[in-house]
């Protein structure tokens, strides 16, 4: 009778730790699913990224210097290789995106342009496809970083390799422009 008990008591455990596995190994696929999901729409900026430089260039000949960081940013993040590397990257991108927003804005001809005004639009749309993807991609992660981290599942997380996930945040540099009041201008 005591085996009986003792080896039901072991197959639940078992039923159970493998219950376990499965759910963190469903969350992980999920985040990695959702950060599939940003890929697509950032290879879509990246793209898009070239045409816009070629378009600002012949109006804005002494912004240079914010082309050439946008390029190189795009290149980083095209380079990147990891979800980590990713993330950090497409966050130095935006920044230099918003930069060469802010100098667009001295060029009214520029603003007028029908090749500006539709690569403007495709990026603006893509931008907006990109948020709602992060915003799952966050949620994913926060599903996983919770199972990794409440109990009982933190206590065998670590021995399954399961780990705190990176969130897709905000860059520090994108942030300062966040925190400043936005100039309205009449």
């Amino acid at each position: 009778m005591t085996l009986i008990i003792v080896i039901a008591v072991v197959a639940v455990l078992a039923l159970y730790l493998i219950s376990l596995y499965n759910g963190f190994v469903k969350l992980r696929n999920n985040r990695e699913n959702a950060f599939a999901n940003i890929d697509v729409q950032l290879k879509q900026r990246h793209d898009l990224i070239p045409q816009l430089v070629a378009s600002v260039k012949g109006y804005a000949e002494h912004e240079k210097t914010l082309l050439e960081e946008l390029t190189r940013a795009r290149t980083a993040a095209m380079g990147a290789t990891t979800i980590d590397e990713k993330i950090k990257a497409e966050g130095e991108l935006s920044a230099a995106l918003n930069g060469l927003r802010v100098a667009v804005e001295a060029y009214p001809d520029l603003k007028a342009n029908q090749n500006f005004l539709q690569l403007q639009t495709e990026i603006s749309d893509i931008e907006n496809k990109l948020a709602a993807t992060r915003r799952f991609f966050n949620s994913a992660t926060k599903e996983l970083n919770n199972a990794v981290e409440t109990f009982p599942g933190n206590i065998f997380a670590g021995m399954f390799g399961f780990k705190r996930e990176m969130m897709f945040e905000v860059a520090d540099a994108e942030r300062a422009q966040y925190d400043k009041a936005p100039e309205i201008k009449f």
